[in-house]
């Protein structure tokens, strides 16, 4: 003991020392409880395993830079979504007008749940299944149910970049493979394959080429050997960029998330200097005001944010458990979430820019073939020279010309309009025509880029985007597997990546048959949006209303050295619980309103047909939904039956460094200055000053208390919340 603390000077001078326990524990060695005779938890200590937890705790891995952390979840949250689902939205539901109600949910739904998720993994420093085990141990099943959601989103979802990079490497020839149809030889006469002739040379390519798709989802048809490599090479790049954890998929993100910005910059740019871009751009943004008032648009805006952040996934939570606790995580939720908006608009930006053009090129071609039936019907006389304007030109026709041309044959010819077969060819007609996900961008975005200049060097920078965009969210997604499975059960990190990786590619076999195609829009359209939605809700509920809002105000109040605003006690409280809920109960109104079905190509008819689902499809997607959605039961009874252990009747008491460490779960206050102190807490005197936050009636708080510093060693008692071995 030093020579001048008081306990020395007492035992070497007559006079009276006075001391407290501050006093006492400031020269004590550290001593850990497990090991002593003060063990209150029951349990023998092991040293190895006490060893294992405290060098888990200290060496956490940790984001190299805020800027890594940034991209990564920068790189998550933006991805497919954004640029085919964002602008299909936005040009269905009133163009501009679409942008306020997804702005305002946005606001009051996005962005707190969002900064709710930061925050309890920034705070507790684990996985899903670590931080909802340790929020509420009988709800410990969200984590379990967000794993389950992230393995089936990660089959399908990496199949599209497996049809991005079949497409990335077909790109690498001039002219492009998909500029023209194909011409079939037999001996000497040459005639072009007729369902191409039928449909177009993109959409033959997508459907044919590339898919060689069946007519319906229970003609399998057989492996597509092409897409099965092209699947091989995606896991392989998820692999590889998630074996060494954030050390390895950081590094990654700098390019994955970085990149596409530059090509849709580069896009934008080449797209405005398009002719018809403009025509594009307005019919996109003009509003159609009446739209904000249909509850539909609402729906799939709040649908959208909702899955543009990845909420729910468990990517969130375990991007930010490698963060530093005293994190400003509030500025990271607002600049992802903002930045997230600001890319859904700029690529539908882009998108229509480039629609404007091929709308103008298609529009052009309709005028060029009603010309030459109006053309034909003057040389036998079944239309009238009068009919013709005389300023009318056929060598060099207008759209404007065309146009007034065919409402003068139509008020004419009133009667017997119909037979002679002609379009209205009407720019905004071209524009409306809807499109979405692969749709946008393997047939009309393909389309579009045939058309450019140097086409192929377009295609190339279209397609490496998709799969940056796709490879930054499979990462994201992929760590809501690993980070949760490897923080909860200790398993070697590069083992189960790569477990996962090749358990993944087998079973995702399904997605490339003939038939994969339809799995995916099945998987796509239902397997994620009910469990999701029931696992927001939850979180946001045990948060909120189970572990207490004031409480977690309070804690992020210590953390962040900042008061989060009172928007967030209400959000989190009241208006995100009852707006998920409403969402929740649209949901399934629409999925009983409107019977699963999907668009089938029937290759006789080389057009798209909507067929049903048969019934054991229908099984697959309601056991899907089950199981995605099992784990929060099970866990529940499971633990409110006490069948299996939920951590809340073990206390950990431990020095450590100056701290004395406690894990606690259901303890009640009293209870816990009883473990402490060994007696009732109205009879047991402090030596020491007190303090403790108020945080609401009936919250279970960890217990703070510091002496105050002696100007020398500053060391006290602290009672971390933060647990220091999983529970």
């Amino acid at each position: 003991m030093p020579k001048n603390s008081k306990v020395t000077q007492r035992e070497h001078s007559s006079e009276h020392v006075t001391e407290s326990v501050a006093d006492l524990l400031a020269h004590e060695e550290p001593v850990d409880y497990k090991r002593s005779i003060l063990n209150v938890t029951g349990e023998a200590w092991d040293k190895q395993k006490d060893g294992e937890e405290e060098l888990d705790a200290e060496n956490r891995p940790a984001w190299n830079s805020k800027l890594q952390y940034i991209l990564a979840q920068i790189g998550y949250s933006v991805g497919l979504g954004n640029v085919w689902r964002f602008p299909y939205l936005c040009q269905k539901n009133g163009g501009g007008a679409y942008l306020v109600p997804y702005l305002v949910l946005l606001i009051i739904i996005g962005l707190p749940l969002f900064f709710l998720e930061l925050a309890v993994g920034q705070r507790i420093r684990r996985g899903s299944i670590g931080v909802w085990n340790y929020i509420c141990p009988r709800l410990g099943g969200i984590g379990y149910a967000s794993c389950l959601v992230c393995h089936v989103v990660g089959l399908y979802y990496n199949v599209i970049i497996g049809w991005s990079i079949f497409y990335f490497f077909k790109s690498f020839q001039y002219p492009l493979p998909w500029s023209e149809c194909p011409i079939i030889r037999n001996g000497s006469i040459a005639v072009v394959e007729a369902e191409c002739e039928r449909s177009s040379a993109t959409t033959y390519f997508w459907y044919r080429e590339a898919l060689d798709i069946s007519n319906s989802i229970s003609e399998s048809g057989g492996l597509n050997w092409k897409m099965t490599l092209c699947l091989l090479v995606a896991w392989s790049l998820v692999g590889l960029a998630m074996i060494k954890g954030i050390q390895s998929s950081g590094k990654v993100m700098y390019f994955s998330s970085l990149f596409p910005y530059v090509v849709l910059v580069c896009f934008l740019v080449r797209g405005l200097l398009l002719r018809g871009a403009v025509d594009g751009i307005m019919h996109m943004f003009t509003p159609k005001l009446d739209k904000m008032l249909d509850p539909q648009v609402w729906r799939e805006a709040a649908t959208q944010v909702f899955f543009a952040l990845g909420l729910g996934f468990g990517g969130v939570i375990a991007f930010s458990s490698y963060n530093k606790q005293d994190n400003n995580c509030h500025f990271d939720a607002t600049l992802v979430s903002f930045i997230n908006f600001f890319t859904s608009v700029l690529a539908t930006l882009v998108v229509f820019a480039v629609l404007g053009f091929k709308a103008n090129i298609m529009n052009e071609k309709c005028v060029v073939e009603n010309a030459e039936k109006i053309l034909g019907y003057l040389n036998t006389n079944v239309l009238s020279h009068d009919l013709i304007p005389p300023h009318v030109n056929f060598s060099h026709l207008t759209a404007k010309d065309y146009n007034e041309m065919y409402r003068v044959i139509m008020t004419v010819k009133e009667g017997h309009f119909k037979e002679l077969g002609l379009d209205a060819c009407l720019l905004e007609d071209e524009l409306d025509k809807s499109v979405q996900g692969t749709g946008l961008a393997f047939i009309a975005f393909t389309e579009a880029m045939t058309h450019f200049p140097a086409s192929p060097f377009w295609s190339v920078m279209f397609f490496l985007m998709l799969i940056n965009l796709g490879l930054g969210s499979m990462i994201g997604t992929m760590s809501g597997i690993t980070t949760p499975i490897i923080d909860t059960f200790k398993v070697r990190k590069e083992v189960f990546t790569v477990g996962c990786c090749i358990f993944a590619f087998v079973v995702g076999l399904i997605f490339v048959q003939r038939s994969g195609n339809y799995f995916v829009t099945m998987f796509d359209d239902y397997s994620a949006t009910l469990p999701l939605t029931v696992v927001v809700i939850l979180e946001n509920i045990a948060v909120a209303w189970i572990y207490g809002t004031k409480k977690f105000m309070q804690e992020l109040t210590e953390m962040l050295g900042f008061r989060p605003y009172q928007f967030y006690y209400y959000t989190w409280k009241y208006v995100s619980p009852i707006c998920m809920a409403v969402l929740m109960t649209a949901s399934i109104i629409q999925l009983g309103v409107s019977p699963p079905g999907y668009s089938a190509w029937i290759r006789e008819e080389a057009a798209e047909k909507f067929l049903f689902y048969p019934a054991w499809a229908m099984a697959v997607l309601i056991s899907l939904i089950i199981l995605a959605s099992l784990p929060l039961p099970l866990v529940f009874i499971l633990r409110q039956f006490h069948l299996v252990s939920d951590g809340s009747n073990t206390l950990s008491v431990t020095y450590k460094k100056g701290r004395m460490m406690k894990d606690i779960s259901n303890l009640e206050d009293n209870d816990e200055t009883r473990f402490i102190l060994s007696k009732v807490p109205s009879e047991t005197p402090s030596p020491m000053p007190t303090h403790r936050s108020y945080l609401g009636p009936g919250s279970n708080s960890p217990m703070e208390m510091s002496s105050v510093p002696n100007g020398r060693y500053g060391s006290g008692y602290l009672m971390a919340s933060t647990p220091e071995s999983e529970l």
